[in-house]
């Protein structure tokens, strides 16, 4: 099923930065106050089980746009050379974006807030309107954004600052052309203290924080000591960087609303990856250990899609869906022809994302990967292989759902490990560019300096140390 012919849905997608799946009120979380996301499940449907492609910023963004995977892509980490000066590189140079197809089919296209995936002074990807951060994140106020072409320091909440611009972008649009628009908070990534509306903050003196368990800290924590140090405040921190964010979202829905558009606009809202606030005795997401992990408080992401006239309200869907298969759906629901490219790795979940069988998009496993780890998964188990030389982990879910007992080295789990490793290692066999195969890459979570193989011409592709 797709969009009638002339009547295509404008789409809104919002999407958070560094949120765990267990971050909102809808989702059970008892401490945290997310009213407009709690709202926009209400009307639409929330996805449990939404995966990111891999537990990192730019990576994980970039197969949304792209549905491929970073084994393809190439970003195999957060981009932390390349954003603006000299050296800006454009990552995707010569990589379809859905932006681009959906510009290909009538509609124009704008972006707000983080885009973190090189060369952020140019317009890139089909938008022609574009106020994004010029690296990826950093303070609240005085964000370096690039606005009208040219970088400023923004004195204002940047939260706020992104929310107003794309504002200002729905109310240029008229009813004959339909709009995309991309609302890429920086929220609640850090820094959390000090950083954030104080009455927003104080409104989390007295919480509990029952939502996120403090365990011993786990042995390949890296980069945690002021988070541990000093675990309220960076608590209150992040609720209220996400809280605020809330009212922005909420915002938005109501100018979409005046608008008289709410019916023909499809509102997604994800996180890029998952977050570990004290979950698993880590502070941080894949990159918050080293090894890095994939744990799936740091690999699910909050997964919200409302489109009052087509997809059912107030449903939760627990089948098994990545990023990389935000693409096809996308595409799916706005009636544009899908690439015929059988090295895309994605499936449409359209038919149950309106309220179809599960069964016509329901994946045996999903895959993750953050260089040399890997990660395959179905419900009932999970196993991560480090190559070349591991650790490796199994876990059997079902009984064990917090992902706590390691059974890679028991004898009686000996077919399933080789079972979850011969499928792990077939898929990635189907879809790799071994040209960007991340088990070649030395890659430690301290940010991507430039392309990886040939494309780097040598160069060291990844940060070491912080």
């Amino acid at each position: 099923m797709t969009a009638e012919a002339g009547k295509k849905p404008n789409i809104v997608f919002i999407l958070s930065d560094d949120m765990g799946a267990w971050a909102m009120g809808c989702a059970g979380n008892k401490d945290i106050r997310t009213p407009h996301l709690d709202r926009l499940a209400a009307e639409g449907m929330r996805f449990t089980s939404f995966f990111c492609t891999s537990p990192v910023c730019s990576p994980a963004r970039a197969s949304l746009f792209t549905g491929r995977i970073p084994s393809q892509h190439g970003i195999h980490d957060w981009i932390r050379e390349g954003n603006i000066g000299e050296d800006a590189a454009e990552y995707l140079a010569g990589q379809q974006a859905y932006t681009e197809l959906l510009v290909d089919h009538g509609y124009i296209c704008g972006m707000s807030g983080k885009w973190h995936l090189g060369d952020s002074i140019r317009p890139q990807k089909g938008f022609s309107h574009w106020y994004v951060h010029q690296s990826g994140g950093g303070s609240y106020y005085n964000a370096p954004m690039i606005r009208d072409g040219r970088p400023v320091e923004e004195p204002g909440y940047v939260t706020d600052l992104i929310t107003d611009d794309a504002i200002a972008f729905l109310e240029r649009q008229n009813a004959e052309q339909p709009f995309y628009l991309s609302v890429h908070y920086t929220a609640p990534h850090t820094p959390w203290i000090n950083s954030h509306p104080q009455h927003i903050v104080d409104s989390y003196a007295d919480c509990s924080f029952d939502s996120c368990p403090q365990l011993p800290k786990h042995p390949w924590q890296i980069k945690s000591e002021p988070y541990w140090d000093d675990r309220i405040e960076n608590l209150k921190g992040y609720f209220a960087a996400i809280t605020a964010m809330d009212e922005n979202i909420g915002r938005i829905i109501a100018q979409i609303e005046r608008m008289g558009l709410r019916e023909q606009t499809l509102i997604c809202f994800m996180s890029d990856n998952g977050y570990n606030c004290g979950h698993h005795g880590i502070w941080g997401k894949g990159n918050g250990t080293f090894p890095q992990n994939m744990f799936d408080t740091s690999v699910k992401v909050p997964a919200i899609f409302s489109h009052p006239t087509r997809i059912p309200q107030g449903a939760v869907n627990d089948q098994l869906v990545s990023g990389y298969d935000f693409m096809p759906t996308l595409l799916d629901f706005a009636g544009v022809p899908k690439p015929e490219d059988s090295t895309l790795p994605g499936t449409s979940f359209l038919t149950s994302l309106l309220g179809g069988s599960m069964a016509a998009h329901e994946h045996v496993v999903i895959f993750d990967e953050y260089g040399p780890v890997r990660m395959i998964r179905s419900k009932e188990w999970k196993y991560v292989h480090r190559y070349p030389y591991g650790p490796h982990e199994l876990y059997h879910l079902q009984e064990d759902p917090d992902e706590q007992h390691n059974l890679i080295d028991l004898p009686e789990y000996k077919a399933k490990h080789e079972e979850m490793k011969a499928g792990l290692e077939q898929w990635f066999l189907q879809y790799v560019d071994p040209a960007m195969d991340g088990v070649r890459q030395e890659i430690y979570g301290f940010g991507q300096l430039t392309f990886v193989g040939p494309e780097g011409k040598g160069k060291k592709a990844f940060h070491h140390s912080d």
